[in-house]
């Protein structure tokens, strides 16, 4: 009989945040976020010229205006709601697990670090620590970078304990059903819109065309939540946000169907981004303020923004649901 798992580090990753809604704050943030080679694939001595003599030079003041609108009396809409996830898991793992274990936060840019992170984990000395990476579509500038961290912080742990990761859960049940949820309850208290957009953060083509799954795993998201939903081919559609610089990236881009729908008789919207566990700069100032701009300019009439499912007890539901069943994987391989 499998020995039963005594203690479990829950290590929950998000992307990270500026510390502050300031220039000096978002440049730091941006200058270790972009020069990761899995998030910007171009070859370094390139790269680092364009980084620190371009993008350093204006984009940190333009971000840190961006971020003063969303930026909340608790801090970043990321770092807040990535806080009550982790603490609403805990709550309900301590009811559901008794205590089994114990959730962690960290950031794979800025603050709290997975060092510092791992750091708490070897004190509380677990048996086991399950990653869960909060991007339910694996994708190597996302998940991929997480769990190279995750790996490189952990060689130096000498008796490390075992450990595994949740590499994604862009088709799972519980995940999608709390979608659904959060969409159908939005609709009833505002109305429903007669169409749906279905935002996904972009990645250039080339990663795709290397074999990154993450274009396969929206697509399956998009359809299954559609699915759920009972839309038909008509009424929703999927696209992709935040291209950033000269290459092609994955289509349709999210800007041009804004500013083409209007043309072809759609002038009411809901938008959501089932990419994003929780609310941050890209979902609540690009999506939400930015493009609501481009789509009204476009002629639209109606458009609204649907939350990310953050601290949703149907999305920590489904969070204890993968952890659980991780654990048990685990313990069978014992």
């Amino acid at each position: 009989m499998a020995q039963e798992m005594k203690k479990t580090a829950v290590l929950l990753v998000n992307l990270g945040t500026p510390d502050a809604p300031t220039e000096t704050a978002v440049r730091a943030y941006l200058k270790e976020f972009l020069w990761d080679p899995r998030v910007v694939q171009i070859p370094r001595f390139i790269w680092w010229f364009i980084l620190n003599w371009v993008v350093l030079k204006k984009r940190p003041a333009q971000s840190a205006k961006a971020y003063l609108k969303v930026w909340t009396d608790e801090g970043s809409p990321l770092m807040v709601y990535s806080r009550r996830i982790q603490q609403k898991l805990q709550k309900l793992s301590d009811i559901k697990a008794k205590g089994r274990y114990q959730v962690f936060l960290a950031m794979r840019y800025g603050s709290p670090s997975l060092q510092a992170t791992l750091e708490e984990i070897k004190r509380y000395a677990p048996d086991n620590i399950i990653l869960l990476p909060l991007y339910p579509q694996f994708a190597t500038s996302s998940t991929g970078t997480a769990l190279y961290a995750f790996q490189q912080a952990l060689s130096g742990w000498k008796g490390a304990p075992a450990s595994q990761a949740i590499e994604a859960y862009h088709d799972d049940s519980g995940y999608i059903s709390a979608l659904a949820d959060s969409v159908t309850e939005y609709w009833k208290n505002n109305g429903q819109a007669p169409y749906l957009l279905m935002s996904f953060h972009g990645v250039p083509e080339r990663t795709i065309k290397e074999g990154d799954p993450y274009l396969a795993h929206c697509t399956k998201t998009a359809e299954l939540l559609a699915e759920k939903l009972g839309l038909q081919e008509s009424q929703w559609k999927m696209v992709f946000q935040s291209r950033f610089g000269r290459a092609k990236w994955i289509q349709p881009y999210c800007i041009d169907v804004l500013q083409h729908l209007p043309q072809q008789g759609v002038s009411q919207i809901d938008v959501i981004c089932p990419g994003f566990a929780a609310d941050c700069l890209e979902t609540l100032e690009e999506i939400a303020l930015e493009n609501r701009q481009i789509f009204i300019a476009a002629g639209g009439k109606a458009y609204r923004y649907i939350p990310a499912l953050n601290d949703n007890d149907k999305h920590i539901d489904t969070l204890f649901s993968l952890v659980e069943d991780s654990n048990k994987l685990t313990k069978n391989d014992r």
